[in-house]
């Protein structure tokens, strides 16, 4: 029996609306780790080893599955194919999606080059830039040759290739400017690296990425671990 059998209908958008916004997060997690747990040749995994992979408690991992109606079999575990294959149903990887990336600089190349978006079902099918230095430069995404088209060009590069996401990499000053284009051309996802807070109207997603976010926060707990390991306060705790 195929895969798609065994898990019956595919769901409506509704239906996952009941999926906790942690527990989305947490889904490409899992799924990355059972694709390298099947291509090392593992066909089960417990609920234990594959949380403890994931960085997750098995009671999380559990929690997380059961809103996706997967349980395992006790004594057994997961079958990793399929597990794999529900999440990525869930993640909505069963087909691929356009992406047209904003702002071809440094960080835009490096987005550009890297492998892991086509394994894991994004295409990058449009690169748009105003700098008259970039717009012009046949670049590789996962071996094909795009060229960079100059700003005018975005409506018509997300209608002609169908592009789904819009990925924002250009300056802060340009984001918003950028943002407002991709949705009138009708791209109702967006991912955000630009350290600017977009509005966007009802019905479009936006992520965002601030890399400077990310390491103050590790500053934080950096902070704490040289304050908890002062003599001082080892002495009051003593």
């Amino acid at each position: 029996m195929s895969l798609s059998r065994q898990l019956g209908p595919s769901r409506t958008r509704d239906d996952g609306r009941g999926i906790p916004d942690a527990t989305v997060a947490r889904l490409p997690v899992y799924h990355r780790v059972l694709r390298d747990l099947a291509d090392d040749g593992v066909q089960t995994v417990s609920s234990e080893h594959l949380a403890q992979v994931c960085g997750v408690s098995s009671a999380k991992l559990r929690k997380d599955l059961s809103h996706l109606g997967s349980y395992g079999t006790r004594g057994v575990g997961y079958d990793v194919s399929f597990l794999s294959y529900h999440i990525s149903r869930e993640l909505g990887l069963s087909q691929p999606w356009g992406v047209v990336i904003v702002g071809v600089g440094n960080l835009g190349h490096a987005l550009v080059s890297y492998r892991g978006f086509a394994s894991r079902g994004f295409e990058i099918v449009g690169l748009l830039d105003s700098h008259p230095d970039v717009v012009g430069e046949q670049v590789s995404a996962s071996g094909v040759d795009l060229l960079v088209q100059p700003m005018g060009e975005l409506e018509s590069v997300v209608r002609s290739s169908g592009a789904h996401i819009g990925v924002i990499a250009t300056p802060a000053d340009a984001a918003q400017g950028v943002c407002d284009r991709l949705v009138a051309a009708g791209v109702r996802s967006i991912l955000n690296f630009a350290p600017v807070v977009l509005v966007v109207p009802e019905g479009v997603e936006v992520r965002k990425v601030d890399l400077a976010v990310e390491l103050q926060i590790l500053a934080f707990h950096e902070q704490r671990r040289v304050d908890d390991s002062s003599p001082l306060v080892q002495v009051m705790q003593a």
